[in-house]
């Protein structure tokens, strides 16, 4: 397929198990919400990846199943508009499965084994000490699945996950290679500055993770929201007192600042400094307390949540809605997928039943 024919179609999304906080809305929902709306794509879909989910938490399927609501009412309260982004759900994708058994045959073992993203994750989840579930060890290539099934161009991710788009992009030209052009070759976007690439939890870890207790949730309440950085957040050890020199390397506020934090805010909020630089300038040099710096803080991401939050309530209301979201948005992306698994088949000459040209075929045999 020729670039300059194709569409440009983007596809992300997300696992449901646990509702998306801070760390997801600046490292992608803010960026989807202006990649849907600067009208530069032809579709964008997102994928709630209930089946990948599951690769890790197969003896807890209620979870995942409580979570795609969470996410789902994340997705609309952030400005997802399902009339302008697809939003689906994975498990109910027939054509993901039928695909992935089909590259599962394009990748050996060892080179899964080599995926540095899966390493860490197998690492992460402690699976090196109780055994590897086939199906997560897999999952670099359930994900190319997905990425193909749509012809996605484009794929949103951070830095930690440009292996599985290499991978992806391994499986389509092998494919390719032994079938003809078939499949569409994606590239991968990442973040356009740090901070939206990796924002730690509250305590300086350099995840969030429900498990850790050092997130800050998108549907948190300010007294929730306040406790999480006024408890947790972390500073600068060595900064004991508000004479001291400060140090801004490692110091969350300020990383956290860096995100969201804008001029406006200082007129609002903190009216001393013009900008971020002169209050980091003070708190260097000393004079500056951490107390001052977590109020600002507060004030800021309490601006930026308080209309998430709001917009949420709406939808929470109305759970009726969001399901018909989720079913119309899964019948569209069905079809879709379908789509990309007849051309698949027909480049493997195993659609059968299409039409009785094999019988021709088999005639000669005898």
């Amino acid at each position: 397929m020729e670039e300059k024919t194709q569409k440009q179609i983007i596809l992300t999304g997300d696992r449901p198990t646990g509702r998306l906080h801070l760390g997801h809305y600046v490292g992608s929902l803010k960026r989807r919400v202006e990649l849907q709306n600067s009208g530069k794509f032809d579709e964008i879909n997102i994928l709630i990846a209930d089946d990948q989910a599951l690769t890790d938490n197969v003896d807890n399927p209620g979870k995942i199943r409580d979570n795609m609501i969470q996410v789902a009412l994340d997705y609309l309260s952030v400005g997802l508009d399902p009339n302008k982004t697809t939003i689906c759900v994975q498990s109910a994708l027939p054509a993901l499965h039928a695909l992935t058994f089909y590259y599962m045959n394009l990748v050996t073992t060892a080179r899964l084994s080599r995926n540095p993203t899966v390493k860490a994750e197998i690492q992460m989840r402690g699976f090196a000490d109780e055994g590897l579930p086939a199906g997560f060890f897999a999952y670099p290539v359930s994900q190319a699945a997905d990425i193909t099934a749509f012809d996605a161009t484009v794929v949103p991710v951070g830095e930690d996950q440009l292996p599985m788009i290499e991978q992806t992009r391994e499986i389509v030209e092998k494919f390719n290679k032994i079938y003809g052009e078939t499949l569409v070759l994606p590239k991968a976007m990442i973040p356009e500055n740090e901070t939206q690439r990796r924002l730690p939890g509250v305590d300086g870890k350099a995840k969030m993770s429900k498990s850790l207790g050092n997130c800050i949730y998108l549907s948190d309440d300010p007294k929730t929201v306040k406790k999480q950085i006024n408890g947790k957040m972390f500073t600068d050890p060595q900064h004991l007192r508000i004479e001291d020199p400060g140090h801004l390397e490692g110091n969350v506020v300020f990383t956290y600042l860096d995100a969201f934090c804008t001029d406006a805010h200082f007129a609002e909020f903190l009216p001393e400094y013009a900008n971020l630089d002169e209050m980091k300038t003070h708190y260097q040099r000393g004079g500056l307390g951490d107390g001052t710096c977590k109020k600002f803080l507060i004030n800021v991401l309490e601006e930026e949540l308080a209309p998430i939050r709001a917009e949420r309530a709406k939808w929470q209301a109305d759970i009726d809605s969001v399901y018909d979201i989720l079913r119309d948005g899964t019948a569209k992306a069905v079809e879709k997928t379908n789509t990309t698994l007849a051309r698949v088949r027909k480049a493997m000459r195993i659609d059968y039943f299409d039409d009785r040209s094999i019988v021709k075929e088999w005639k000669k045999l005898f």
